[in-house]
């Protein structure tokens, strides 16, 4: 076991990210004594993933697509290459420099991800919906030296940054710089310790926080996570989640090349383009979040999704209700999973025939996991408290106090609260923000949450807790019913009764809201609690 990584060997020669990790004392332990994580002191990720995948003749694969529009393994090589030399020549990117890349999820932002890469800088990837308000402060975090940037998605950017601009698509100047370039690039050769990712919480209000990932990362977590996803080379990804979030660069791109696998990517948002997408391509193995999946199974008729074989369920908590529902009416098992930017993929989940339906699973080999109280106290099996792991990644956030937060003792402090059993199972009660507290009660709104959904009349269901004078809070639901015209207060009633007999009749929503529309959800399709609040603030000024 060891708490530190050396960076003494570091090919960067821009040292802004390596300058401004936390102090040594301040990083979790990292573990790295499983057999799966025997890397060599220097690698770098898009020469391992990209380079090696035509080493091992897989040229000619299938790597990815985007509508009819299919790239070999040989034409996303040969691409990156071309894009690292325009950066390495024409912009005169050195390593250790970072390149901001904005884009929606599609081959060539893949291939400028490796070429940033190969050029031994760091990416940031950003989120195609985010503003120029929001932009800036990705840009003043991370100084991007360059920007690559998908035609039609520039002019926030510009707003954003000074930095130069290089554009992809018909009317783009990146194309035409490529394809000046002999497709002939070799991989700088970074230490396995060096940063080769800047990621951004989702969610993030204010001053974004920025996790620094070394190249040996994306290994890990194809490593770590290829016992339970148990992916072959005839496998055909697809998911919803955009690149930027680290749960789809880990299950769109890094996983599916690991095993020489391809990816096809999702023209259009929404759960209803990915369900006709999986029928249409004959997908095989999907990653996407729990309100994805259940909006998908919904239409009658719906697109035939017989072709999935595995489906991974995160970014969200997964609901017992869901993993039913979805075991019913495909006869698959979701494989269940937590994940964090800051650990950069999933570390606790289960598969197959470990799964048990409610919890989310054991921890992936390497890691560790534990469940302490406020005071850093282990808590016996069944109590809940603080999730705790620790293992091959760790938090190290750019430039940023809120490290001490997030590591304490040498562990990662995720931010949620669970309950670990006898058997070492972890179960999933709610954020450490999303506890309610009513009348000396402690009601985990995803509880409530999960007995609304056994409901069938209900699509959607966010909890939040409502101020209240005698109580201090009371359980508030928001409710998106399969038929919104059916709302009426008899139904409320319905359902109030529906959560008593489902769980401990003090947990039931006391105030229920139907919402005509489906709730408001982030760009990574997680429910925003802090948006039903607001919801509540109109509706009471309304009344006002």
């Amino acid at each position: 076991m060891m708490r530190l990584d050396s960076t003494t060997e570091s090919a960067h020669i821009d040292r802004f990210v390596l300058d401004g990790l936390p102090p040594t004392d301040q990083w979790p332990e990292i573990t790295l004594s499983e057999p799966l994580f025997s890397y060599p002191s220097r690698l770098n990720a898009a020469a391992v993933l990209l380079d090696g995948a035509i080493s091992q003749g897989w040229g000619q694969r299938p790597c990815m697509g985007l509508g009819d529009d299919m790239w070999t393994y040989s034409d996303v090589y040969d691409c990156a290459n071309r894009i690292a030399a325009v950066l390495a020549e024409d912009f005169g990117i050195v390593p250790g420099n970072r390149v901001l890349l904005r884009g929606a999820n599609a081959p060539w932002m893949v291939a400028a991800w490796f070429a940033v890469l190969k050029a031994g800088a760091v990416a940031v990837t950003t989120m195609p919906l985010l503003r120029a308000q929001e932009l800036a402060k990705v840009c003043a975090k991370c100084a991007p030296a360059v920007s690559l940037c998908a035609e039609g998605l520039e002019a926030a950017l510009r707003k954003a940054t000074d930095c130069p601009i290089a554009i992809w698509g018909p009317a783009g100047d990146l194309e035409a710089a490529a394809a000046t370039k002999t497709g002939k690039f070799t991989a700088i050769d970074t230490a396995a310790t060096d940063p080769a990712l800047l990621a951004c919480t989702s969610g993030t209000t204010g001053v974004p926080k920025v996790a620094a990932h070394f190249h040996r990362d994306l290994l890990v977590i194809a490593d770590a996570f290829a016992p339970l996803l148990q992916a072959r080379p005839d496998d055909l990804f697809v998911g919803s989640p955009p690149l930027a979030f680290t749960f789809g660069l880990g299950g769109e791109v890094v996983f599916p090349m690991r095993v020489g696998a391809c990816t096809w990517f999702c023209d259009e948002p929404g759960p209803e383009a990915l369900a006709n997408l999986i029928a249409e391509r004959r997908a095989t193995v999907c990653f996407s979040s729990p309100t994805a999946y259940r909006a998908m199974l919904a239409p009658k008729p719906r697109p035939d999704l017989s072709s999935l074989r595995r489906a991974v369920s995160a970014g969200e908590w997964l609901p017992r209700a869901t993993f039913e529902l979805v075991e019913a009416e495909l006869g698959l098992k979701l494989i269940d999973g937590i994940g964090s930017t800051e650990l950069l993929h999933i570390f606790i989940s289960a598969s197959d025939d470990d799964i048990r339906p409610g919890a989310t699973g054991k921890p992936l080999p390497g890691w560790e996991a534990a469940i302490f109280d406020d005071d850093g106290n282990p808590m016996p099996p069944g109590k809940p408290g603080r999730l705790a792991v620790k293992g091959p990644i760790g938090c190290r956030y750019l430039n940023d106090a809120r490290q001490s937060t997030y590591v304490r003792n040498g562990w990662n402090i995720t931010g949620d609260i669970y309950a670990c059993d006898s058997d070492g199972y972890f179960w999933y009660q709610a954020r450490s923000d999303d506890m309610i507290v009513s009348s000396g009660y402690n009601i985990a709104a995803p509880e409530v949450e999960e007995a609304l959904l056994s409901h069938t009349a209900v699509a959607e269901a966010g909890v939040i807790g409502s101020p209240d004078p005698d109580r201090g809070m009371i359980v508030h639901a928001f409710v998106h019913l399969r038929d919104p015209s059916t709302a009426t207060e008899a139904l409320a009633r319905e359902l109030g009764d529906h959560v008593k007999a489902s769980i401990a009749p003090y947990k039931y929503p006391r105030r229920i809201t139907f919402c005509a529309e489906p709730l408001p959800k982030t760009t990574t399709g997680k429910l925003q609690r802090r948006e039903l609040s607001k919801l509540t603030e109109l509706a009471e000024q309304a009344g006002a």
